[in-house]
């Protein structure tokens, strides 16, 4: 037992001490032995929920998805399940990931993020631990793309910043028109619905000049 808070510690006095001090509290217990004693120890010191671990352990955790390495994202799922971490945080963060790093590349990781996320609410750890290492692998191997997420991003920061472009009027044939008076003023009047064109496809103004700042056409790769 001394080898292995030895070990754990590595050179760290005063996680030494620690260990110690916790390793002498738990062997008072009764039946206690020495397995319980080294699997609470791991839990208690080498997983903190409620400090920094908690923030590094899922952010390692989505870095290795989207650096498309399954072994180190399957790594970081086993510690924080290891370490007690809620089953439903991981799970979150996968249907971000989902959109935020393989996005268009493949839209069927959304539907499966997400069904991970309802499996773990309905299933439950242990058997959930499953379907959370199904998901993580495959966002891992799948394909990547930032194009929706990045246009998005330069979208919200322009907005943001010039409120003219905030502030635009939407065009007339886009507008609703529930009322008769809208419909007097021609709202939407000149809309060119699209289903009614081959292919669905049709020129008109949908948007303004402004648009080629953020245009998903310039996120073509990655």
């Amino acid at each position: 037992m001394v080898t292995y808070l030895a070990r754990f510690a590595d050179g760290d006095a005063r996680t030494a001490l620690n260990l110690l001090e916790l390793a002498m509290n738990l062997s008072t217990r009764k039946g206690v032995t020495k397995e319980n004693i080294k699997k609470s120890l791991t839990h208690t010191l080498v997983y903190d929920r409620g400090g920094d671990m908690h923030y590094d352990a899922i952010s390692a955790f989505h870095k290795s998805c989207r650096g498309s390495d399954p072994d180190a994202a399957l790594y970081w799922l086993g510690r924080m399940l290891n370490g007690g971490e809620d089953p439903l945080y991981i799970a979150r963060r996968m249907v971000v990931i989902a959109s935020e790093d393989i996005g268009l590349a493949d839209n069927s990781m959304l539907s499966l993020a997400i069904a991970t996320f309802t499996a773990v609410q309905q299933v439950g750890l242990p058997e959930a631990r499953i379907n959370l290492a199904h998901c993580a692998t495959a966002l891992a191997m799948a394909k990547k793309s930032t194009r929706a997420y990045r246009a998005l991003g330069k979208v919200m920061d322009m907005l943001g910043k010039d409120p003219v472009i905030a502030g635009l009027a939407v065009p007339i044939h886009l507008r609703n028109a529930p009322t008769k008076l809208m419909k007097e003023l021609n709202y939407g009047a000149e809309y060119k619905y699209n289903p009614d064109y081959k292919d669905g496809k049709v020129k008109q103004e949908v948007s303004y000049p402004y648009l080629w700042l953020w245009s998903l056409s310039k996120y073509t790769q990655y």
